[in-house]
């Protein structure tokens, strides 16, 4: 980074605009919007910025801006200008996100294909189909045994036909060789099908199987059974005719140190119709990256869900402006805080999650835990980190999470957590620490099992000293550190003063990326026991089920979304509770 580009943000002017970002090539690598120029850009060079955000300043040559009329201006002019430059630290979408549809238009010829654009003029769709490879079996299919019209645009007479006609693949309505209402004979056959209101071709297609495998054509029948699978998905995911009905998405975004990674789970009529994962290195934080993602993501004209449900608070009214003025689409955008779409949320979190995990992995930390150990003085490279949290709230659920580092990468399977036992309903974070602490060393001396080579804590150095309370009286010695959040303190035991250093040093990075972790870990595990109690409560609240059918329901399947994946008989059958209880159970759950 430039002395210049810090000098340059503080001459920016409070206006609304749009700001880029270059280095030293003179290439655009971020471009943000913000209702304040001067204060947001100032922002990313403020001494305690997180580690993500000091590393990729460090970047920044020059920066460039222009003024808007308000921040609605500035949201058009921001997307606009990541779709021009492609800058590296913004959110891109770089792969085909929308699910394909097949379109009926409406003409007296209609043509059927598949489409990712869907255009109110009048057309029938059906879909979206998340597995493009069946559908394009089916419209093969469809073309081998419907002779519709294959050319593009309206319907133009002709005096000669195409290529199409004389083998056979089109009826020729350009040349008048078939009726309005013979061909309309054709469409309604394919039109029934997707509507799942005739399975002709489903028969036709099975039957077409068994004979070929009878005649041992085994290779006929290996096409005909890859035809009727692709029948059958195509069946049993129809979901259209009307958009706007019952249409869910569920978008959720992951950051670890500068990678992050967004799920989306999109819901149509009720059911599950497909998943996404989208991954970038940005230099944003959480809310403007998701909001920057649901622009680009809606924009492009696809058809937009009648609900969207986003994993943080970002401002939905003037996302909800946007897709209302520039795609003429009223959405409800909100963030859940509990039930049915929380739950789902969640799961979303949960895929983004995982992701960004096994991303983390992949990547070489050698250089940064060479620095780590020169910075703190250790004997050793601390290839095995292990770090500890509390969470709690209001005393309630306190748990301690612990999670495992090697070689610089999170060890998932490693991860543990700890329900605090001695506290008696009281908030004591160094006992939950003492506790905790005392709870893991002890089964690693029981198991024989090796010490970690950095024992790091969130916290001062009360957490320090009883983290170091419980080693001594178990006799390990080991390092310990904590790191306290608001100036990125490093604190050591004793006498020993404590460490700042510059926000990009690369070892500080593996203790923030430690010290992350544990707070992701330590809180979703506080969410997940108090998902747990609302669940009983909620089970218990429906008529039919008290508190040992709930207990038995619970212990049985774990948690809501599970149940919801069940039908009433399957449900009554597992559960051993009456099915009329178990419909009122689903029902209950779905709304």
């Amino acid at each position: 980074m430039s002395e210049s580009a810090r000098n340059q943000a503080r001459e920016l002017p409070d206006s609304p605009g749009c700001y880029l970002m270059k280095n030293k090539e003179g290439t655009v690598i971020y471009v943000g919007k913000a209702k304040n120029l001067k204060r947001r850009v100032s922002s990313y060079f403020l001494p305690n910025r997180n580690a993500k955000t000091a590393a990729l300043v460090e970047k920044i040559d020059t920066i460039d801006f222009v003024i808007t009329g308000n921040e609605y201006e500035a949201l058009i002019l921001e997307n606009n200008l990541i779709k021009k430059y492609n800058p590296h630290y913004n959110i891109l979408l770089k792969d085909g996100k929308s699910y394909p549809v097949i379109r009926i238009t409406k003409e007296k010829f209609p043509r059927i294909f598949k489409t990712r654009r869907v255009i109110k003029d009048g057309s029938q769709y059906f879909g979206p189909y998340p597995d493009g490879m069946k559908l394009d079996t089916y419209l093969k299919l469809v073309g081998d045994n419907y002779p519709l019209r294959l050319c593009s645009g309206p319907l133009k007479e002709r005096k000669t036909p195409c290529l199409y006609y004389h083998i056979h693949k089109c009826s020729g309505p350009c040349i008048g060789a078939v009726s309005e209402k013979d061909y309309g004979v054709y469409v309604k056959e394919v039109r029934d099908f997707l509507s799942g209101d005739d399975s002709s071709m489903i028969k036709q297609v099975e039957r077409e199987m068994q004979k070929s495998a009878k005649e041992l054509d085994f290779e006929t029948a290996a096409r005909k059974r890859d035809q009727l699978q692709a029948l059958t998905v195509m069946q049993k995911n129809q979901m259209v005719e009307d958009f706007t009905t019952d249409s869910r998405d569920y978008v959720a975004i992951e950051m670890r140190s500068y990678l992050c990674t967004i799920s989306i789970m999109q819901f149509r009529s009720g059911r599950l119709i497909g998943k996404a994962l989208y991954r970038a290195e940005c230099l944003g934080d959480e809310t403007e990256t998701l909001f920057s993602f649901l622009v680009q993501y809606y924009s492009d004209g696809d058809t937009l869900p009648q609900e969207i449900f986003v994993s943080c608070d970002i401002d939905t009214e003037l996302l909800a402006k946007y897709f209302n003025e520039e795609l003429r689409s009223p959405v409800y955008i909100t963030v859940p805080k509990d039930g049915k779409h929380y739950r789902i949320l969640r799961m979303a979190a949960e895929n983004a999650s995982r992701d960004v995990e096994k991303r983390l992995r992949d990547v070489d930390n050698t250089p940064s835990l060479e620095a780590l150990q020169k910075e703190l003085g250790l004997e050793d490279i601390p290839r095995h980190i292990e770090g500890f949290d509390i969470a709690q709230l209001s005393g309630k659920y306190t748990v301690a999470s612990l999670i495992v580092f090697r070689d610089g990468n999170p060890s998932n399977k490693e991860y543990r957590h700890f329900s605090i036992k001695s506290l008696e309903g009281k908030i004591d974070d160094f006992q939950s620490m003492r506790e905790a602490v005392g709870r893991r060393y002890q089964r690693l001396l029981n198991e024989g099992a090796e010490m970690p080579d950095l024992l790091m804590v969130d916290g001062g150095k009360g957490q320090v000293s009883a983290a170091l309370d419980s080693l001594s009286a178990l006799g390990l010695d080991f390092p310990v550190v904590g790191l306290a959040k608001e100036h990125e303190e490093i604190v050591f035991p004793g006498d020993r003063e404590s460490l700042l250093l510059d926000h990009s040093d690369p070892g500080l990075r593996v203790l923030i990326a430690v010290r992350d972790e544990c707070h992701r870990f330590a809180t979703s595990f506080n969410q997940r026991m108090r998902s747990r109690d609302a669940s009983f409560s909620l089970l218990e609240s429906i008529d039919g089920i008290g508190p040992e059918r709930s207990k038995r329901i619970m212990q049985k399947y774990g948690s809501v979304e599970a149940i919801l994946s069940l039908s009433p008989d399957e449900l009554a059958k597992g559960a051993s509770i009456p099915k009329n209880v178990a419909e009122r159970v689903i029902h209950k759950l779905s709304f």
